[in-house]
């Protein structure tokens, strides 16, 4: 089972946030990467779980209202 993922921890630079490790930045144990993953509140903010009312909605092209 994963761990759950915190949607605002205090400091989330000290911690890679690409999958359940949850490492420390400076000691990455899964090897995917040389660099660490980002939390989303770095990238978005702080309301970054809240972004699904402000997605553009998909285009139904099967009734035409969509570009071609």
């Amino acid at each position: 089972m994963a761990k759950k993922f915190p949607t605002n921890p205090s400091h989330p630079e000290r911690i890679c946030w690409g999958c359940d490790l949850y490492c420390p930045a400076k000691a990455l144990a899964c090897g995917n990467g040389a660099s660490r993953t980002m939390h989303p509140v770095e990238l978005f903010g702080e309301d970054w779980d809240s972004f699904e009312d402000r997605l553009e909605k998909p285009v139904d092209r099967e009734q035409g209202t969509g570009p071609r």
